[in-house]
């Protein structure tokens, strides 16, 4: 399994992974990844100032991804955690850690100060994860994301 920034034809095969992935953990549909109108185009959405998407792949399949952008509607400081998501396929092999080291990595050379992340309570291993690398339990939501039905909020000072 390879991780590489995000491309235009890697689109539609990304967005059937997170779906199913998002559908497998059994997330409502509405107020979550899901519905974001981003998620059918993820190479424009990330193509901005401060913004990257990365990839898992393993041959002509994608696996999930994870990105880094500004928390839409947020403090400049602050950047989000994004579409952190993997197929069955990829989980287990340390590729979550890996992903959110290459996103800090980005945030701090992009000067953000702090990373939030919404996620859901079942996704029990995910928050494992986070706390692992860094990650604090905050009391309320941040920014705009539109992630209504995302209860669950972290964030970590990048260093």
């Amino acid at each position: 399994m390879h991780i590489r920034p995000i491309k235009a034809s890697d689109d539609k095969l990304l967005a059937l992974a997170i779906r199913s992935v998002l559908i497998e953990m059994g997330v409502p549909k509405t107020g979550t990844a899901y519905e974001d109108k981003e998620l059918d185009f993820m190479f424009e959405t990330y193509s901005v100032s401060r913004a990257i998407y990365y990839i898992v792949y393993e041959g002509e399949s994608i696996l999930g991804g994870a990105g880094i952008a500004p928390l839409k509607e947020g403090d400049p400081s602050v950047c989000e955690l994004q579409k952190m998501y993997f197929t069955s396929q990829a989980r287990g092999k340390g590729l979550g850690h890996q992903m959110i080291k290459k996103c800090l990595d980005f945030a701090k050379t992009n000067d953000f100060e702090l990373c939030y992340i919404e996620t859901m309570p079942n996704m029990k291993a995910a928050q494992k994860l986070y706390k692992k690398m860094g990650f604090e339990y905050i009391d309320h939501p941040m920014g705009n994301t539109g992630h209504g039905s995302c209860p669950i909020w972290m964030t970590k000072t990048i260093v």
